[in-house]
């Protein structure tokens, strides 16, 4: 299933109204006995179909997920968005989008309707419906952003001469934005103009140099036409120009391209290394280095290297994530506690509710573990080590976030 980006876009600011079937699907840590772990609960906000009811009454029915969602009443493909709450609710894609363009269409002045249909039609590519909607956006006073949206929607489909003078547009209008260059990049690469290719490519970095997906692009370029070998040369030549000598982005660019591959994950390690040591405050030189050494379930290297950024992860739920499954793969039960503690005041919605699940699941461990002690003294005859005493104080449990 897919995350849809738009949180509100569902049961809440935008208060759109779902027509087929939804259901809420949540982890098994959120029920209290009864459910084999690794299960998922489905629980329909309207009544199943009559063919769904006949089913059940003969005992389990083995389904494909595409029977599961028919008779669950879904209309297309299920897919994953969240309410006001935050709460994760699957409907189906095409609920969705039906639901967002009545939305738009209750108000075509509400320029932001128009930018969230047109962009979960992008992320489910419907990219001609997304042109239409944008080229509306576009034309009712949009913004650089929204010509830029809709040069990406014209390189989707393959208009060349349209999505370079749109994107020359966006450029015009957000000159400090690497992004209009980078798909002018794509447009030019069409035409088999690659000089022009790598010099939209390198006016990107020029624009921003922190932006991966610039320098990634570059190196892509420079492989497809001359190799590995040149490609890693032109970048590093780049990155150590006067403009771009403290910025981790170009390494962990090229780590993202060899991590890509099994055969040439130790070449990735080597560039998130550099990365690291180029800018060892870089967030994603950070997460991409931690994620490698987690790959080789190294998690002693992901505590010594993120144990000085647990600031960091009270705003970025993926450093949060790692650092805690390192911490909770080595046991290290005191420091995860406080770990979450620290993430459930976390203003970042995400790394609340990552706080909330694996509090959660701690909680759901430690109580196994406490099951498998006593079941070990009742066997032996004597009281479990730890087990409070009858009539002595129990000790004050450990403080949960919320």
């Amino acid at each position: 299933m897919s995350q849809s980006t738009p949180p509100e876009a569902i049961g809440g600011e935008a208060n759109i109204s779902i027509e087929g079937g939804a259901a809420i699907l949540a982890p098994v840590s959120a029920f209290q006995g009864g459910v084999p772990p690794g299960a998922l609960i489905l629980l329909p906000l309207k009544k199943p179909t009559d063919e769904l009811i006949e089913s059940m009454k003969t005992g389990p029915v083995a389904l494909t997920p595409d029977q599961m969602w028919k008779l669950l009443g879904f209309n297309g493909p299920a897919v994953q968005i969240q309410d006001a709450q935050g709460r994760p609710i699957t409907v189906g894609l095409e609920d969705l989008l039906s639901s967002l363009e009545k939305h738009w269409q209750e108000n075509p002045d509400d320029l932001n309707r128009g930018r969230l249909y047109a962009q979960e039609l992008m992320k489910y590519r419907r990219s001609e419906q997304a042109e239409k909607v944008m080229a509306k956006v576009v034309a009712s006073g949009g913004s650089g952003q929204d010509w830029l949206g809709l040069g990406v929607a014209q390189v989707a489909n393959e208009k060349w001469d349209k999505a370079e003078s749109t994107l020359k547009g966006a450029q015009n209008l957000m000159p400090d934005n690497p992004f209009p260059s980078l798909h002018l990049a794509k447009v030019y690469r069409s035409k088999d103009d690659r000089a022009l290719e790598r010099q939209m490519a390198e006016k990107a970095i020029s624009i921003d140099p922190n932006c991966v997906e610039a320098w990634a692009y570059l190196f892509a370029s420079v492989r497809d036409t001359d190799g590995d070998q040149a490609a890693e040369a032109a970048l590093q030549q780049l990155a150590n120009a006067e403009p771009n000598k403290k910025t981790a982005a170009p390494f962990v660019a090229m780590q993202g391209v060899y991590a890509a591959k099994e055969e040439t994950r130790e070449q990735a390690l080597t560039w998130a290394q550099r990365a690291v040591e180029r800018n060892p405050d870089d967030t994603l030189a950070l997460i991409s280095l931690s994620a490698l050494h987690g790959a080789k379930q190294d998690f002693a290297a992901i505590v010594a290297l993120l144990s000085k950024h647990e600031a960091k992860m009270v705003r970025d739920v993926r450093l949060a994530n790692n650092y805690f499954e390192a911490l909770f793969q080595m046991r290290e039960m005191e420091k995860v506690t406080k770990l979450l503690n620290a993430l459930a005041g976390s203003p970042d919605r995400n790394v609340k509710q990552f706080a909330v699940d694996r509090s959660r699941a701690v909680a759901q461990y430690l109580q196994q573990q406490q099951q498998a002690l006593r079941g070990v003294a009742a066997n032996a005859g004597a009281p479990a080590a730890g087990a409070p005493r009858p009539g002595a104080p129990r000790p004050a449990a450990s403080p949960r976030p919320r």
